[in-house]
């Protein structure tokens, strides 16, 4: 029915509010037909004329069933409070080298047992960023990847700007920013207030979310896809455009036990809906 094709494109597009929706619809219907099949005239004319209100009404046990999309993994590190100064802005940055970093949590609509984590890190001068996958978001998986950033940024790493999550908040990686030659400064915005950390926020949704999406990804053998597909290309500028590099390459993650690995450690997934934009969707087929 249309609560079915619905629920599908809904999926697909990312859950998008009920007035952007009826916008999309007639764009994703032709790539729900290519996957499921063509619709009778009938019910296409429905979805092609339904307004807004209708959506809501027919979506709310769907975003009921699915739950809200994307949760809080940040957990408050008490540890260190008092030693790592609060900063708010950011204007007398004018240089490249000041990292602020946040993660995001692959968790689905729970946040209970292990699941894969993007850290995510956005040079406040350039808008220079990079990604790594990490399980669990612990002290060795992220301080490994911070090192692993660090040896490939195209620029010396002088400060470093996070929230208050534990992850960050630790004697371990400030013993890694301080016991060096030339110790990196180290700050963190307020509790609750993302627009302290709104250059990585922004970056979590353009560069994190786009690709994976809200799904859960809890199999450790999507942790070395991911990291991949996140990875520094070869051939890629480091004096260009760091948000448009020539030669970026995109693979789509699925998080779903039908997933394949090949051995360029791309993810193929069959059976999904295939964006506009090329991005691709899997769901289990209505029977």
């Amino acid at each position: 029915g249309e609560r079915n094709i619905l629920e599908i494109i809904w999926l697909a597009s990312n859950r998008p509010c009920s007035r952007r929706f009826k916008a999309m619809v007639p764009v994703w219907l032709p790539h729900y037909e290519r996957e499921y099949g063509a619709v009778t005239v009938e019910l296409r004319n429905n979805l092609l004329r339904i307004s807004a209100r209708t959506l809501d009404r027919l979506m709310t046990p769907v975003r009921r069933r699915h739950g809200i999309r994307g949760r809080c993994g940040t957990r408050p590190g008490s540890l260190l409070k008092n030693q790592i100064p609060i900063k708010t802005e950011h204007a007398d940055v004018n240089e490249s080298g000041v990292l602020e970093a946040d993660t995001v949590a692959h968790c689905g609509n729970s946040l209970d047992g292990n699941f894969i984590w993007s850290l995510t890190l956005t040079d406040i001068y350039s808008g220079w960023t990079e990604n790594r996958a990490v399980w669990n978001k612990g002290y060795d998986g992220v301080r490994s990847a911070i090192a692993n950033v660090e040896e490939r940024l195209p620029f010396r790493l002088s400060g470093f700007h996070s929230d208050n999550g534990g992850e960050f908040l630790n004697h371990h990686l400030i013993r890694f920013f301080q016991e060096r030659q030339l110790p990196i400064d180290y700050s963190r915005g307020r509790p609750y207030h993302k627009n302290d950390t709104a250059h990585v926020e922004q970056k979590n949704y353009t560069h994190v979310r786009l690709l994976l999406g809200y799904d859960r990804l809890d199999h450790p053998g999507l942790l070395q896809p991911i990291s991949t597909s996140q990875s520094p290309r070869e051939g890629v500028d480091p004096s260009g455009t760091p948000d448009t590099p020539a030669k970026l390459k995109s693979i789509n993650i699925c998080a779903t036990t039908n997933c394949q690995f090949s051995a360029a450690s791309a993810v193929a997934v069959r059976g999904g809906i295939s964006a506009p934009g090329g991005r691709t969707h899997r769901r289990n087929r209505q029977k």
